[in-house]
């Protein structure tokens, strides 16, 4: 199949970003949650390039393959737009796309939304978190999953998770083993641990009554039961507050939509033509 092939890039300045392009086509641009890294967010289902999109994915700063922060930098959410921007700018250039983004990424995603709307055919957001406030009931949870990667490194991490978040005992196995795959990928490790006390204490825009964008969007929501971390009701919430926006989910008892890699590639697919149509 023409395009098919994946091929690696690596943006600078520092923090050097290192990512994916596979496909051709319309540009769609995957951002991925924190502590996660490029592939996951379609799970490297090969959907959308099937479908006829050039897709862009790539490690943000401190995760998967990238450069940590050079030193005064930090994490935070205007540093990781500014990353995007450079992405964009050296793999889509000045054409239209579609933007997509889970958990961190989702956050950051909107946040360029509103910085860019011109330049976005649609706006998925998967698993937002975000509502405009940051709780430091929150916080307790973050600076402790930190402190638990800084002080027993992977095991310490997958351990906090278990023990913290109230997670299905149908699914606690896969979801404790899906977890340590994905630390596994990081190669700074010690970098990760400074970006989950900065992120969570960053806010990627003031109000979620600033979500009046007239873009076509797309809100994936998961069920409460299999992923607790990214509650339904935030997901229901931006959906709500986007003008042109759409809610879809798994079905009651199945795994999250947004770890069916194969399954939410068609759905994005589905939507870039709906956001191209609606856009002519």
């Amino acid at each position: 199949m023409a395009g098919a092939e994946t091929a690696s890039f690596a943006v600078g300045p520092a923090p050097v970003l290192r990512g994916d392009v596979a496909g051709e086509g319309p540009a769609i641009v995957l951002c991925h949650g924190i502590t996660a890294g490029r592939r996951y967010v379609h799970h490297g289902s090969r959907a959308l390039e099937r479908a006829g999109h050039r897709v862009v994915t790539y490690d943000a700063r401190a995760h998967g393959e990238s450069d940590p922060a050079p030193p005064g930098e930090g994490y935070g959410y205007p540093r990781l737009v500014a990353d995007l921007e450079r992405v964009v700018a050296d793999q889509v250039g000045e054409d239209g796309f579609v933007l997509a983004g889970h958990s961190m990424g989702a956050h950051t995603a909107v946040a360029y939304a509103l910085r860019h709307p011109e330049r976005l055919i649609g706006l998925v957001v998967i698993g937002p978190v975000y509502l405009g406030e940051i709780s430091p009931q929150s916080l307790v949870y973050w600076d402790g999953l930190a402190a638990a990667l800084e002080a027993g490194g992977v095991d310490g991490f997958v351990e906090y998770i278990g023990r913290e978040q109230e997670i299905d005992p149908a699914w606690r196995d896969s979801v404790l083993g899906f977890t340590r795959t994905r630390m596994l990928q990081h190669r700074h490790p010690e970098a990760l641990v400074e970006a989950l006390r900065e992120v969570p204490r960053s806010r990627p825009f003031d109000s979620l009554e600033q979500l009046g964008l007239e873009i076509p969007a797309l809100v994936v929501a998961s069920h409460d039961d299999t992923d607790p971390g990214h509650p339904y009701a935030a997901a229901a919430t931006y959906a709500r507050h986007l003008p042109r926006a759409r809610l879809i989910s798994e079905g009651v008892g199945e795994s999250p939509l947004a770890w069916q890699g194969g399954k939410l590639s068609r759905e994005l697919a589905a939507f870039y033509t709906e956001a191209l149509s609606s856009s002519l």
